[in-house]
Order: C-alpha cells, then structure tokens, then sequence
C-alpha cells in the first residue's frame, strides 16, 4: 500500500509561488495516476490537477488553469504541484492522493483515489 507525505505548503502573498511535492512510499509513482485536491474550511474537497499513469493526459481546474502544473518525478518516486500567480481564493489544505487506475477518466473525481496524504496548509495573504 502507498503511504503519501506532502510538503512545500507556507505563507505566501498573493502573486507569488509555491511548489509542493508528494513523496510516495511502499510503491512506485509509475503504477499510479495521482492528483492534487484542495480543501478549505467549510468547503467540499475539490480537484485541483491530475495526471494519468502514462503522464500523458493532465487535468486542470478552470480555476488554476494557466497557474498551476502538475509533474511527476517517477525517478524520485515524487508528485509535484508548481504554483504561480498565487490569489487569495488558493488558501486551503492541499492534499495528494493516488490510484492504481490505467486511464485518465474520472482522475478528477475526489472518489476515485483510495490512497491520500495528510495534506500541506496554504495560506496566500491578499
């Protein structure tokens, strides 16, 4: 089973960036599709970014659309978020999670991912 450990979360002002990564252990990042989602307080878990197992099909939220891109470092056994142009409306607990899917539909839905990490706070000041 793969356990996923979050890190890179912070304080930041708006406009500026963060980049977070997932490390995965007890399997190897290359048998999974994985993705980012966000939650804030009050709010439902969203998506955020997913990228298949190939690596050849990625997804964005309208929201971070053009912000924000996710990558994966097989090598590194590794998930990474990178994040520009941070707004006020990003601030939430960012969490990756992963799946043992082969194709890319409904990588963005929250319930297709069994294995989550504990998640990395975000916090943008405006």
């Amino acid at each position: 089973q793969v356990q996923l450990v979050e890190s890179g979360g912070g304080l930041v002002q708006a406009g500026g960036s963060l980049r977070l990564s997932c490390a995965a252990s007890g399997g190897s990042t290359s048998n999974y599709r994985m993705g980012w989602f966000r939650q804030a307080p009050g709010k439902e878990r969203e998506a955020v970014a997913a990228i298949s197992r190939s690596g050849r099909s990625t997804y964005y939220a309208d929201s971070v659309r053009g912000r924000f891109t996710i990558s994966r470092d097989n090598a590194k056994n590794t998930l990474y978020l990178q994040m520009n142009s941070l707004k006020f409306e990003d601030t939430a607990d960012y969490l990756c999670a992963a799946d043992s899917g082969t194709s890319a539909w409904g990588m963005e839905s929250p319930q297709a991912y069994p294995y989550w990490g504990q998640g990395t706070q975000v916090t943008v000041s405006s």
